[in-house]
């Protein structure tokens, strides 16, 4: 038997050294990759459900929100950006995903126009509406005038839609409202009636559909038991950054008896 040198007994070492490390190294990545496919397996078997909350209605929802994917100004700079901003803070796990399609100047009649786009095809989990300012305008503008009963019979139209595609549908149907400021108060009694009867007709909706009524125009009246009327509505129609604020406390005061994990 040949007794190997010393140059032998180190080519050995090193190579026996390389196969450990190699052999080693293949088990490591061998079960990383596994634990990858395990990981990915469990992901796809059991996927997180996103929760979808959709705000509709016309420019006190719209906000001047992005027409884009930028995710800065998606949601516009009003009472749906401040409930987005911070339930999203706050409950994180929920997988909640807001969604803004207010349009400025739109109708009840103008939404049924968009509606499959902008609200059936996105699918919510929460559907949060607020219409009615521009239909009690239009009595006014004589410009495509929404009577009363053509702006009840939209609106039931529209829920009706979503509920027979979703029927666990949560439906959150906000007042209307105004303040008497600016040029509304140049004829207040025949716009504030307008006005009042739109909230009968989406009170009435909310209650047959059993859906949640957030009455602002109930927070905004209290509110200006602090402040005058322009310093929560600019114009008798808009709202200002603490207005929308205002609107967004009560939104979520009133949203939150259906979705309980709300604090």
């Amino acid at each position: 038997m040949n007794i190997p040198n010393q140059e032998e007994k180190k080519q050995r070492r090193v190579f026996l050294k390389k196969a450990v490390i190699t052999g080693v190294g293949t088990m490591f990545f061998s079960k990383l990759i596994h634990a990858n496919e395990n990981r990915s397996t469990l992901s796809i078997q059991n996927p997180t459900k996103e929760f979808r909350i959709l705000f509709q209605g016309d420019s006190i929802t719209d906000g001047n929100r992005g027409r884009d994917n930028d995710l800065n100004h998606i949601m516009g700079h009003g009472y749906a950006f401040s409930i987005a901003s911070r339930l999203g803070a706050d409950y994180p796990e929920k997988n909640l995903h807001f969604y803004n399609r207010g349009v400025s100047g739109n109708k009840i009649t103008d939404l049924a126009a968009r509606w499959q786009t902008d609200t059936l095809d996105i699918k919510p989990d929460l559907l949060s509406i607020l219409i009615g300012v521009n239909d009690a305008g239009s009595v006014f503008n004589k410009k495509d005038t929404v009577s009363l009963e053509k702006y009840e019979e939209v609106y039931k139209l529209l829920l009706d839609q979503v509920k027979e595609i979703n029927p666990e549908i949560i439906f959150v149907l906000n007042q209307p409202f105004t303040l008497p400021v600016g040029n509304f108060k140049d004829y207040w009694e025949a716009w504030h009636h307008e006005i009042i009867e739109r909230q009968k007709i989406v009170e009435r909706i909310a209650k047959s559909y059993d859906a949640i009524y957030v009455r602002h125009q109930d927070a905004f009246d209290a509110a200006c038991k602090r402040a005058p009327a322009d310093y929560w509505i600019w114009d008798g129609v808009h709202p200002t950054v603490a207005g929308h604020e205002l609107m967004a406390r009560e939104w979520i005061n009133q949203v939150k008896k259906r979705l309980t994990f709300i604090k």
